[in-house]
């Protein structure tokens, strides 16, 4: 550690120790301690009082964290070996204040061959609406209140960016409307029915303005979250990349991104059916169903993990650099090429979407990855 870095960890130790560290710097320290004796580089205060009450502290309260990744793909036996992973695989450990970044020795920070992707900001409420008639509404630039009526449907945005359905009188005239988010954006709809729809960048939803029949049914491109509302008569079918999935009223992600290997719904709450040309599966909170040219599978998941998009989060574990890319790629709308073989480290944490991309590429590059920015593209080769 150079100096500036040693005096920055000693006011976070001592936040800690009169405990006014925040969540955030207590996650930096833990992660520290957790891996302190295993490479030379890190400082140790172990000549000060009370430093090794406060070492055993740390390492039993980061045990919940690892226990809690134990569900991972990759197994975990215990904190020692998780760390031993950590080290063998060059993961990455993401903190909004920072980041401790565990290597191998020898390893080198790769350098960043441009700095004008200073100018390349997180996404933010960004969509276009399209109404029965063709008509495109650019939500981002409309000011809130009534922004469209048709069919007897009144169309609204909220002060939070919200765009919201209500039936203003009895029509026979079903209209489909299509909420589409670009690289870069995200958006919330509530849909007629009052369930709520989170949509990640690059994704689109296609719904009616109101639900008649005997099902409601959307399609869906991209990802998105849904909080159904509940209507055990009348059942709510999501259709996407070949799937279509069916519930009463529930909460649960799609992620079913053309450029993913498989398509992937996880139930947080309620049960939900996927069924597809390869089968069919029920699946419980907990379980992600992953659909690809294998057929269906199930697995247990962490679901915070999955639906951390929704909450202003990139969250990894176990994903390789390309998998990384692709979603910082759709966050800040940018085109993202590679040169030559790609180190195949695995990357473990999480990182605020609202950081700059300079940001997480300081962090990336440390891992022997090297970044050449020429506008919004960005070429991706190994540093070594």
């Amino acid at each position: 550690m150079d100096e500036a870095s040693k005096a920055y960890f000693k006011i976070l130790l001592a936040k800690y120790r009169v405990g006014e560290a925040s969540g955030e710097e207590i996650k930096f320290l833990e992660a520290y301690y957790n891996l302190f004796d295993l490479t030379e580089d890190l400082i140790t205060e172990e000549n000060e009082p009370g430093y090794l009450p406060l070492k055993e502290a740390m390492k039993a309260n980061i045990d919940e964290e690892i226990a809690r990744y134990g569900k991972k793909p990759v197994p975990i036996s215990s904190k020692r070996s998780w760390a031993k992973y950590a080290m063998a695989a060059s993961i990455l450990l993401f903190i909004s204040v920072g980041a401790i970044y565990f290597f191998r020795n020898g390893h080198k920070p790769g350098n960043i061959i441009a700095n004008n992707y200073n100018g390349i900001k997180p996404g933010g409420n960004k969509a276009t609406l399209t109404l029965g008639n063709g008509k495109t509404i650019v939500l981002d630039n409309t000011n809130s209140g009534q922004i469209a009526q048709q069919a007897g449907v009144l169309i609204s945005k909220t002060g939070n960016g919200e765009i919201v359905y209500q039936a203003a009188q009895s029509s026979g005239d079903v209209l489909q409307n299509t909420i589409s988010t670009p690289k870069g954006g995200q958006y919330k709809v509530i849909l007629p029915d009052g369930t709520n729809v989170w949509l990640n960048a690059a994704s689109s939803l296609t719904y009616p303005t109101v639900f008649k029949g005997a099902e409601r049914l959307v399609t869906l491109t991209g990802e998105g979250y849904f909080e159904v509302a509940k209507n055990k008569a009348i059942p709510f079918r999501v259709r996407s990349s070949g799937q279509t999935v069916e519930v009463l009223g529930t909460h649960f992600n799609i992620n079913a991104y053309a450029d993913e290997a498989a398509v992937k719904t996880t139930l947080l709450e309620g049960s939900v059916k996927v069924s597809s040309q390869a089968g069919t599966a029920v699946i419980v909170p907990g379980q992600q169903a992953q659909l690809s040219s294998n057929g269906v599978h199930l697995q247990e998941v962490d679901t915070e993990k999955e639906v951390a998009w929704k909450n202003g989060v990139f969250s990894f574990a176990d994903e390789d650099l390309r998998t990384v890319m692709r979603q910082i790629s759709r966050w800040y709308d940018i085109d993202v090429v590679y040169a030559g073989k790609i180190p195949d480290e695995k990357f473990f944490g999480e990182i605020s979407r609202s950081s700059n991309l300079n940001e997480i590429f300081k962090i990336l590059e440390l891992n022997n990855i090297r970044f050449e920015v020429d506008g919004k593209t960005v070429k991706v080769s190994c540093s070594k």
